[in-house]
């Protein structure tokens, strides 16, 4: 899973390829609700881009998520390939 530098995907993409969404189109609703922070501003638009090293804060369901992106892949794949495409750094407490 290699990525050159500058290289980006769309949001709701990245999501369904990161198993945090069970559909793209579900993906793509969070976003244009503005349920989707990236790097601290709101993302109010599915195809909005992301690269490697920006920081995603959601709340899918109870608890809020802040991860930051290490890859974008190629598919939707197994569990241990999507959990590689991203750190999750939600503070604690």
């Amino acid at each position: 899973m290699t990525e050159a530098a500058g290289q980006s995907l769309r949001l709701d993409k990245w999501l369904w390829h990161a198993r945090f969404a069970k559909t793209r189109g579900l993906a793509a609703e969070y976003a244009e609700k503005g349920r989707v922070r990236l790097n601290g501003q709101p993302a109010l638009k599915a195809h909005q881009n992301i690269r490697i090293g920006d920081v995603l804060t959601f709340s899918f369901g109870q608890k809020p998520r802040v991860i930051r992106v290490l890859g974008l892949g190629t598919r939707r794949g197994p569990a241990p390939e999507a959990q590689a495409l991203y750190e999750d750094i939600t503070p604690e407490g």
